[in-house]
């Protein structure tokens, strides 16, 4: 590909990152919540628009958070499509072991079409080196053995929660992914920009940290069936 092929190519990619969301109004909206947000009202989340939410069910190897059954359940019951996240710590035990420990304490998945796959939120350290002592090299391997674990036990790809510069910066923008994991990307702007290398796109965009509903505010990248159907596997 020649330079002037290649800049029009990275507008184009832009551009496409930018407006995908312009109508937001539109997109299905969700939520992602954890032990942070300990009453959550769900018939009110769901009265007020919201049709998906993720919900921390654990992190690392040791913890399991307290909230996530009565946060599952409440979503179920308020007709939300729902599911779980894992907060990744890749220092302290290996992909695969972590894969087992989230799909052991609420992180599976089943075609029930209310489900949607287990995500893997990787992300700044928030407590040393943000990329967790890990080469670049080092953590892409770290995220195939969890995303190869997960698939394994569920036919599913995990989504992968991150952002453009983590990505960038400690797995060297590695585009390994893109083929077989959705993209759930953290961006509190008016516009998605850059993505990582390996998607065009993003699944679920999470564009603010508070809002009308409790959490993260999040949204998806298509209409209902659209959900509908990353939920039933299809």
């Amino acid at each position: 590909m020649n330079l002037l092929a290649a800049i029009i190519l990275s507008a184009v990619l832009f551009v496409g990152a930018a407006v995908v969301f312009k109508d937001r109004a539109a997109q299905p909206q969700g939520i992602d919540v954890s032990d942070y947000q300990t009453d959550v009202n769900w018939n009110t989340v769901k009265a007020n628009g919201v049709s998906f939410a993720y919900i921390k069910a654990t992190e690392g190897t040791t913890f399991i958070s307290s909230t996530f059954s009565s946060q599952y359940t409440g979503a179920t019951n308020a007709g939300l499509i729902r599911g779980a996240y894992h907060f990744a710590h890749p220092d302290s035990s290996s992909g695969a072991t972590q894969a087992n420990y989230f799909l052991a304490h609420g992180g599976g998945w089943s075609a029930d079409g209310i489900t949607l796959p287990g995500a893997l939120d990787i992300e700044y350290n928030p407590s040393g080196a943000e990329c967790y002592g890990l080469s670049a090299s080092a953590m892409v391997s770290w995220i195939s053995d969890f995303s190869a674990t997960y698939h394994a036990a569920t036919t599913r790809y995990p989504v992968i929660y991150t952002t453009t510069d983590w990505w960038t910066t400690c797995t060297g923008n590695s585009a390994a992914f893109g083929a077989n994991n959705p993209l759930w990307i953290a961006r509190y702007a008016s516009s998605i920009g850059t993505l990582p290398a390996g998607w065009s796109y993003t699944t679920f965009w999470q564009d603010a940290d508070s809002g009308a509903n409790p959490g993260d505010q999040d949204l998806f990248n298509g209409d209902a069936t659209g959900l509908e159907k990353i939920a039933k596997g299809s």
